[in-house]
């Protein structure tokens, strides 16, 4: 998206949209270096809890506009809301998603061992994204043109705490398939977090991410029902490059999103759409009970969308047993975007 902003915005967003790439791959590096770290064995998890599952732990930071991390501490676990829509929001985007988690799974915070949630928002001038850092949180405010602050939507908040269970479970190499895999997970439980917030079953759920963030009543900036129909006919952005199958694969180089990070994951997530709508129900009591297990307890960090569809498979099957509905929802899912 911002590279599209980049080459098609108006004069005054293309400069706002450079810096954010810019600092997004820098973003990105830190967030690497983490993996890296954690793959090495160089930074281990506490081999105990270092808080109860009870306590999740938040504090918000506020940059105040400027580009310098953590900035000042605004509100910690337990303070009142401090009146700043952004803090709030991040303050209660992050118990929201630490509870989905905790609840659903029995996972103690992004490292399953009662990590801290830290929060930065208003990061920057105009700056259009919100990253996982490795470590912590940061939200932009948007350019108020074509996006409005990034914790207004929770599917946005919760995608990027999940990158950091990501990181501690397969810790998925961001790139290719492998990275498609990990920002796929990031939607799921984005959506899922949304979902189980709002109480909605599979078919209620509109399975959009950030339909409030990207502005314009018809725009959204991913959809897992539908890749591909997000936003069409942008007067920026042009139409939505996600495919959904296999045959709208897009076989890019490394510095093209890293490989097709964000241009294939559509087809991952549509896989998990068509299993959680043939499950029915709450999409997170069965097809996403099935991607937690896989994320924690098979994936490699090199897979590709075949070995990651067998593994799907595979979680099901143990989960439910041979032959069960779940596995062959998923099992159909994968097919019917044409992994399997």
């Amino acid at each position: 998206m911002l590279e599209r902003i980049e080459l098609n915005g108006p004069e005054e967003l293309r400069t706002a949209a450079a810096e954010a790439l810019k600092r997004s791959e820098s973003f990105r590096g830190e967030r690497a270096a983490v993996q890296s770290q954690i793959a090495s064995g160089e930074l281990a998890r506490p081999q105990e809890p270092v808080s109860d599952p009870a306590q999740v732990g938040r504090r918000v930071f506020d940059a105040g506009g400027w580009e310098s991390l953590p900035g000042s501490l605004v509100r910690s676990e337990g303070d009142p809301p401090t009146g700043d829509t952004a803090a709030d929001e991040a303050y209660a985007g992050a118990g929201l998603t630490y509870f989905f988690f905790r609840d659903e799974y029995g996972r103690n915070s992004i490292d399953d061992r009662g990590m801290g949630m830290d929060a930065t928002v208003h990061y920057g001038t105009r700056f259009n994204n919100a990253f996982w850092t490795g470590r912590r949180m940061v939200y932009g405010d948007g350019d108020d043109f074509l996006f409005t602050r990034f914790t207004k939507n929770l599917d946005i908040m919760a995608h990027e705490l999940s990158h950091g269970v990501i990181q501690y479970e397969a810790n998925l190499e961001y790139e290719y398939q492998s990275g498609a895999l990990h920002e796929s997970f990031a939607d799921v439980f984005g959506a899922l977090v949304k979902q189980r917030s709002f109480g909605q079953d599979a078919k209620e759920a509109d399975w959009l991410i950030g339909a409030d963030v990207l502005i314009g009543g018809s725009y959204a900036m991913r959809s897992l029902k539908a890749p591909g129909t997000a936003y069409l006919n942008h007067s920026v952005l042009g139409d939505d490059p996600q495919g959904a199958t296999m045959d709208e694969y897009q076989d890019v180089g490394y510095y093209n999103d890293r490989g097709g990070v964000h241009l294939n994951s559509g087809i991952p997530n549509h896989a998990f759409y068509l299993a959680a709508m043939e499950l029915g129900g709450f999409a997170w009591q069965r097809a996403g009970r099935i991607w937690y297990g896989a994320l924690c307890h098979h994936l490699q960090r090199d897979a590709d969308f075949q070995t990651a569809a067998a593994v799907f498979v595979q979680v099901a099957r143990e989960e439910f047993g041979p032959g069960s509905l779940e596995e062959k929802a998923v099992a159909k899912g994968w097919r019917e975007v044409k992994v399997l």
